[in-house]
């Protein structure tokens, strides 16, 4: 009490005194660009999954565009220390977010090296990945996929760089007949997502969609 007092929590674009849960005041909260786009849409980011896996659904809940307040949200979720923000995240998604008859099976989410786990000292889309668990009852595993090298982080790498990362996930034990919903922070060129779903598509009669907090379209 005595510290929101003298730190008060305030919105990350406007700087106005919010409270202590929230991310950005309500006037904020209006510019976001949501995607407005729903499972079973024929999207950007099913469009590109669909060329480089066999994607079943996407999901992306903002537009991740330059100077935007999704892409503020986001930076301060995994620079800024700022875990609980992937609640808020989740709870926006889940007041959006239908699976109707296709719920998947298990929730899995893109794993940091332990190296960058230890750096940053948590890895952004656990909490995200575990408010959607609580919600919707779907079961999540953060021990099912590794990331094998350490390497700098996707948004600090030029597109060249990303494209010559070759196999840099692996599966920790077997799945097989399982429906994956896996769950990444932002989606650009589709490699991190279809590298990791065709260890999952390859390690038995599995199926893989896709959710991310935002898109870079």
């Amino acid at each position: 009490m005595i510290l929101d007092l003298f730190f008060p929590n305030r919105c990350i674009d406007c700087n106005r005194i919010i409270d202590g849960d929230l991310l950005v005041c309500s006037l904020c909260f209006e510019q976001i660009h949501f995607t407005h786009a729903d499972y079973f849409s024929d999207t950007i980011v099913k469009e590109k999954c669909r060329l480089m896996f066999p994607v079943e659904r996407t999901y992306a809940l903002m537009k991740f565009e330059e100077n935007s307040l999704s892409r503020k949200l986001i930076h301060e979720l995994k620079y800024k220390s700022r875990e609980n923000a992937g609640k808020t995240l989740a709870e926006w998604t889940t007041e959006r977010l239908d699976f109707k008859d296709e719920q998947p099976d298990l929730l899995v989410s893109v794993p940091l090296h332990p190296k960058k786990l230890r750096e940053r000292g948590y890895n952004q889309l656990h909490l995200f990945t575990e408010t959607l668990s609580e919600f919707y009852t779907i079961p999540f595993d953060h021990e099912l996929v590794q990331r094998n090298h350490y390497s700098k982080a996707q948004a600090l790498k030029d597109k060249k760089h990303r494209l010559e990362t070759v196999n840099p996930f692996s599966l920790s034990k077997p799945i097989s007949g399982k429906h994956v919903l896996l769950i990444d922070d932002v989606f650009t060129t589709g490699n991190t997502v279809s590298s990791i779903a065709w260890e999952i598509l390859n390690a038995g009669d599995n199926k893989v969609s896709v959710l991310v907090m935002a898109v870079d379209a």
